[in-house]
């Protein structure tokens, strides 16, 4: 029996090694033979980026068929730009927060040996009419981005309550949004007094109105922080904590009812389902790891990261996953100072 050595953290990825870390080539690790479907034994990892300061968000653009990748910058406060061929550019500035006292702005946290704050956004979306949906963690805001270059507030709160951090979100084919909000948007979390819910959450945003779905007030450890839906919208996959990753049956008004337990005894950060229904979880902190599950549960591969060795310490994580390129079958990696695309066999679901 093969045995991985694995460090999983909160919503947000951070980590001090004990020792240096060693070097580790990338590996794409075979469980059962249901993984062939999904990636070719000598698919190669290819290096889009580096030198970022902690990626999230990645989105595929389609753009008229052209299309390019989008993905947030925790530390650096930017949405960056990238396309086959081109440079990465900054896409849109200041986008988690847009305030000008950043001495009281952001979780603080670490990155490896630094002390870092986190005052970038973090989920990315498009909605029906590809409009860019971003969530401004530390603004405590879903914005959405117009085609003029303004932004518009879509929620903030719930019952007259700011959020705390919105942290992931997925865009339902009706455009009900599903948020998760977190702790990670204020400077020492809860213990913030501008912090007004003492809880985390799973919301349900439809027609102006927020509705909370899920909170972890009576489940202590069980916050929120990856969120998916299966191709067909039955079933909502969440993180709960470092504990567990639950599945929900999606009910005709878009609440949630009726969980278990899918895969036991491990967290994710980000998390993304392909058309056959594989859920893809990230391990958050390093070694960075990419899981993939099929839809009755049963672990069917890993893709392990490459690990650079030696210091300064870089870290590598996995912190989401987004599916791409023309034929969605390009698999983007945010690897906190790295972002990687690898070929796969089978399609992702793309936001509508």
């Amino acid at each position: 029996m093969r045995i991985l050595t694995l460090f999983v953290v909160a919503a947000i990825p951070c980590l001090v090694w004990a020792q240096t870390p060693l070097t580790r080539s990338f590996q794409i690790v075979k469980y059962d033979s249901a993984l062939d479907a999904v990636i070719s034994s000598d698919a190669e990892l290819e290096l889009i980026g580096d030198r970022f300061g902690l990626t999230e968000g990645p989105l595929w653009v389609p753009d008229d068929g052209e299309g390019f990748l989008l993905f947030s910058d925790l530390i650096s406060n930017v949405i960056y730009r990238w396309s086959e061929g081109s440079e990465i550019t900054v896409y849109l500035e200041n986008s988690g927060y847009s305030g000008d006292d950043i001495t009281q702005a952001g979780f603080q946290t670490r990155r490896g040996r630094m002390a870092v704050l986190l005052i970038g956004p973090n989920g990315l979306s498009l909605d029906a009419e590809q409009r860019l949906i971003y969530l401004a963690t530390p603004d405590r805001a879903v914005m959405r981005l117009e085609p003029d270059g303004t932004r518009t507030l879509l929620a903030d709160r719930y019952a007259g309550k700011r959020f705390n951090g919105p942290n992931d979100l997925w865009i339902r084919s009706d455009g009900a949004i599903y948020l998760t909000d977190s702790v990670w948007g204020i400077r020492d979390g809860l213990a913030n007094p501008d912090s007004e819910l003492d809880f985390s959450g799973i919301y349900l945003i439809k027609d102006n109105d927020v509705r909370l779905i899920y909170s972890d007030a009576d489940k202590p450890n069980a916050w929120p922080n990856g969120i998916a839906l299966s191709p067909d919208e039955r079933y909502l996959y969440m993180n709960a904590g470092n504990q567990n990753i639950l599945r929900y049956e999606v009910m005709p008004d878009g609440t949630i009812s009726n969980d278990e337990i899918f895969i036991a005894g491990e967290g994710s950060d980000g998390m993304k389902v392909d058309v056959l229904g594989n859920l893809y979880t990230t391990s958050g902190a390093g070694p960075g790891e990419v899981r993939i599950t099929s839809p009755e549960g049963k672990r069917i591969g890993v893709l392990e990261l490459p690990m650079p060795g030696g210091e300064p310490q870089a870290q590598v994580c996995a912190t989401n996953v987004a599916f791409g390129g023309n034929d969605s079958q390009t698999l983007f990696i945010t690897a906190c100072e790295h972002v990687y695309q690898i070929r796969l066999n089978v399609a992702g679901v793309h936001p509508h």
